[in-house]
């Protein structure tokens, strides 16, 4: 018989805690793995070599379920088949992440006007109160907003 490894060599040997890979287990990203007599799960090299594989991909930030599919897969399905789908999800997932980064440089910006504004008098904001979070007139829209986050002007100021 092949050279088998507990959870815990599995976990030092991929950097993946145990709680996760049961996890993986439970969801079927990682198929269930054989048990010795007493209930304690064997893991031979495919399963370490599979749980790096699904570490970097979420490193990399690719869904779940996609590394579902993916690694379902990998049952009786020659790996360069795979290759495909894989670039397709890192494509993906870099236009997420492009467009993410676009909509955090659109908020550093409208951050960097609120700060440069010129601070209005002391009896004016005690007039009018705190304006400087106010809908900017000529965009017509909050002067901070970006992935659904709104800052309001609270009238303190």
């Amino acid at each position: 018989m092949a050279h088998t490894l507990t959870i815990g060599q599995v976990a030092k040997a991929t950097g993946v805690a145990a709680k996760t890979i049961r996890y993986y287990e439970e969801i079927g990203v990682l198929p269930t793995p054989s048990r010795t007599g007493s209930g304690y799960r064997q893991y031979d090299e495919s399963g370490v070599q599979r749980l790096r594989f699904i570490r970097r991909a979420r490193s990399l930030g690719l869904p779940l379920q996609e590394l579902k599919t993916l690694t379902t897969m990998l049952n009786g399905v020659p790996r360069r088949a795979l290759r495909p789908r894989l670039l397709e999800l890192v494509r993906g997932q870099l236009s997420a992440v492009k467009q993410q980064i676009a909509e955090l440089q659109l908020l550093q910006r409208e951050l960097e006007r609120v700060l440069q504004r010129p601070v209005a008098p002391a009896s004016e904001r005690r007039a009018r109160g705190c304006r400087c979070l106010e809908i900017d007139p000529a965009r017509g829209r909050p002067a901070v907003a970006g992935r659904g986050l709104m800052v309001a002007a609270t009238g303190e100021g």
